[in-house]
């Protein structure tokens, strides 16, 4: 038998025994995929040793016995680079690992005790746990499939405040004098796509979260394809739908249109099809404090984006035969980030802030009986909590390290309970520094929450 196949058949029978486990790592640009996934690993692999997972009871009752890579099934996607990871995070000084730039994965295989009574004491089972990391970037055109190019046009109009449209002024000057009826030049067309592409990470480089297509950020082996020169063409929202779809094939507009669909059906499509639809379990990552820094239009930007992103994933419940054969996503947390970037008595502000700003795709979930979980962690704890006195009390502060080697202890405000309105952005006084990782002591990475994270996703598994 072939190796390939026998893999595949393995890998069926360990999911119709309930042995393996698909988890997603999602979230948008900076929300901290890179470190989750490092922490995730790390905790598992030191699991009954230097390990801090009270909050997981496999391994609070010494049932998690560690965890190993082993090779992935999918011998054509890179490896996530935990070593890599763990090698920046070891230096001196330490320093943050670098982002991923595309598909990774990594599979583990977790040995634990089973809890039920009965078995041998020396009884042991496996279970095989598949991680996904993707770009950010990618993600953000999954809503793309809800559009057609028209409509696609006025969403991207709809987008326009003030300050995103100002990283966007060298494109609106290119494509103002476009005529949708003229006929197609492709070198003006790769040219305006470029001063597009060049506004989306300017707009990414600003704090914007909600930026389409996603490729154009980070197009890997499509540089300079046809396929990524495309672009809103301004006027189509109030164009007459008919008259736009007279216009010949070799029209700027029916080129723009064309590329689109093309996008849609043979970029966007097979990675939603070819990734997304075969995950278990999913975790998404969110960064509102680097959100409430950088200010009201681009945290209702994260609102916008995070509500669209949830849409287009696919959430429900699994039977035996659904977990073999068309998987879905029956188990979901949503975490705010960075948590050691507030004190600790924030962390609760932190989740009800979360939890408002996702309110509505939180209700949908429910409806579906979709177990889901918001939480606040730190994969990475790069602050301790202290107390400092000033004029007689006591103040919670954090105490730590910048990235140019400063020491810091401060506190960095507090987080609103609720979606923030006018009067807290004219008040707020919130503004967190970039902390250096902590020095390693030991193997395993100091974190905040990444035990109940773990006892979430995967902690049914090993009972």
């Amino acid at each position: 038998m072939r190796q390939p196949l026998a893999r595949e058949l393995h890998d069926l029978l360990e999911r119709g025994r309930d042995r393996q486990l698909r988890l997603a790592v999602t979230g948008l640009s900076r929300s901290g995929k890179t470190a989750f996934l490092t922490s995730l690993v790390n905790q598992l692999r030191h699991a009954g040793l230097e390990a801090r997972l009270d909050l997981l009871p496999a391994a609070r009752e010494g049932r998690l016995l560690g965890a190993r890579r082993v090779n992935q099934q999918d011998l054509g996607v890179p490896r996530f680079p935990y070593d890599q990871a763990m090698a920046a995070l070891t230096e001196t000084p330490p320093r943050w690992p670098e982002p991923t730039r595309g598909i990774s994965e990594l599979r583990l295989t977790l040995r634990y005790r089973p809890a039920r009574r009965g078995w041998l004491a020396g009884d042991t089972r496996q279970l095989t746990l598949d991680l996904f990391d993707y770009p950010g970037e990618w993600l953000l055109d999954l809503p793309l499939l809800a559009h057609d190019y028209p409509s696609w046009c006025r969403s991207q109009q709809a987008l326009a405040g003030a300050q995103r449209r100002g990283h966007f002024a060298a494109w609106h000057g290119a494509v103002a004098g476009l005529d949708p009826a003229g006929e197609a030049d492709e070198a003006q067309l790769a040219e305006i796509a470029e001063r597009y592409a060049e506004g989306l990470r300017a707009a990414r480089e600003a704090g914007f979260a909600d930026l389409q297509p996603g490729r154009f950020l980070l197009p890997g082996d499509l540089t300079g394809a046809p396929v990524l020169q495309f672009f809103p063409l301004p006027g189509v929202a109030e164009a007459d739908p008919a008259a736009l779809a007279a216009l010949p094939a070799e029209s700027n507009y029916a080129t723009l249109a064309r590329r689109f669909r093309y996008y849609q059906q043979h970029i966007v499509r097979p990675f939603y099809r070819d990734h997304f639809r075969r995950f278990d379990r999913q975790i998404v990552l969110v960064d509102l404090l680097g959100a409430l820094n950088a200010g009201p239009e681009r945290f209702q930007d994260l609102a916008r984006a995070l509500s669209n992103l949830m849409q287009s994933f696919d959430y429900g419940k699994r039977s035996l035969l659904s977990r073999l054969f068309a998987p879905r996503i029956d188990r979901l947390a949503i975490a705010a980030t960075k948590a050691d970037h507030v004190t600790p008595e924030q962390h609760p502000r932190l989740v009800a802030l979360l939890e408002a700003l996702l309110a509505e795709p939180l209700k949908d979930l429910r409806f579906a009986s979709v177990p889901v979980r918001a939480l606040s962690l730190a994969a990475i704890r790069a602050s301790v909590a202290r107390e400092v006195e000033h004029r007689g009390q006591r103040i919670p502060a954090l105490r730590g390290t910048g990235l140019d080697g400063e020491p810091l202890l401060l506190f960095p405000g507090e987080v609103p309970e609720r979606l923030p309105d006018d009067a807290f952005w004219v008040r707020q006084g919130f503004s967190f520094p970039a902390f250096r990782p902590l020095p390693l002591e030991g193997g395993a990475l100091p974190h905040i929450r990444m035990d109940a994270a773990l006892d979430w996703l995967i902690g049914d598994k090993l009972s």
